[in-house]
């Protein structure tokens, strides 16, 4: 079955040259030149995959991508940032506010249609896995949803991943490198300090819950999750 990715890009050579490459590698492709028309899209037709400019008319693609992570539904479709910002900043910015990859113009088609690739596999590789409980805190992996009680939390793909498999290897200490490995994929480069940045947002999103702390940073090693 034909993946769907939406392309939201205000510059119409650059939306054409992605949707020429993106179709030539059989996906099926909407196209958007701003936020409203990418809104209307989603709404139409929900996409497997974002692909979203960061400077767009009116409201930024960041802006954007942010408002998605925060809406039903929006948070667990994969984004990838297009974009000329380059900076580190803009790099941890855009991961904050819940993008999945990054990729900075100008661009090879060819990778960019890998990053597709590897971000869409990364996103269904918890399809069918199994519930766990920790406390309070607890996955329905069939529904691929997570409660803390009664209460459910909203996460993007990549928190989601990231919680799973923390919750599935509980009390052991795992390394930048190893987390990068296991939940992004050892053939996907991705920087380490990608990693601090969704322990962050994780963290972030289990603080209204009391659930913060079970997410501990183990000095010169990386990160522990602990139900204790």
């Amino acid at each position: 079955m034909q993946k769907h990715v939406l392309v939201v890009e205000d510059e119409a050579a650059i939306r054409e040259m992605v949707a020429f490459a993106l179709r030539k590698a059989e996906f099926r492709v909407t196209l958007a030149a701003d936020t409203s028309a990418a809104l209307v899209a989603i709404a139409d037709a929900p996409p497997d995959l974002i692909l979203l400019d960061w400077m767009l008319p009116g409201l930024s693609g960041l802006d954007l991508a942010r408002r998605l992570r925060g809406e039903p539904g929006g948070g667990e479709v994969p984004i990838i940032m297009l974009t000329a910002r380059g900076e580190e900043i803009d790099r941890v910015n855009g991961l904050e506010a819940g993008v999945d990859d990054y990729v900075v113009k100008p661009f090879s088609t060819r990778e960019l249609v890998a990053r597709i690739r590897a971000v869409l596999r990364r996103s269904q590789a918890d399809d069918g896995d199994g519930s766990v409980q920790v406390g309070r805190l607890r996955i329905d992996g069939l529904a691929h949803r997570v409660f803390a009680g009664d209460d459910e939390i909203k996460l993007g793909p990549t928190e989601y991943r990231l919680l799973h498999f923390f919750m599935t290897h509980s009390d052991r200490a795992y390394s930048r490198a190893r987390l990068l490995d296991q939940v992004w994929g050892g053939s996907v480069y991705v920087e380490e300090r990608t990693v601090d940045v969704h322990i962050r947002r994780l963290r972030k999103l289990l603080e209204p819950h009391g659930l913060a702390e079970m997410l501990q940073t183990v000095r010169g090693t990386g990160y522990r999750f602990s139900g204790a």
